[in-house]
């Protein structure tokens, strides 16, 4: 798994982690204003989750996506 570089912006509906959408209702809600179901983070397990990875700057500023929550590696392209 990649950790994206340092972020001049950080992108609230990116993963910190892996750079992929986190799909979070959350910061949908708060975009939009308009009420989302809950969250898929809600039901989920984070203990695989690899967050001493997790980007000092980006900590508390974007939620992770779930392959990164269920500690699932990024699939890399043989080219």
């Amino acid at each position: 798994m990649r950790t994206v570089a340092a972020l001049d912006t950080i992108d609230a509906t990116r993963c910190p982690l892996c750079g992929e959408e986190n799909r979070c209702a959350m910061e949908v809600a708060r975009e939009t204003g308009q009420a989302q179901p809950p969250c898929w983070c809600m039901a989920t397990d984070f203990r695989n989750a690899p967050l001493a990875s997790l980007p000092a700057a980006s900590r508390g500023k974007a939620c992770i996506c779930a392959r990164c929550a269920a500690g699932t590696p990024a699939a890399t392209s043989q080219g």
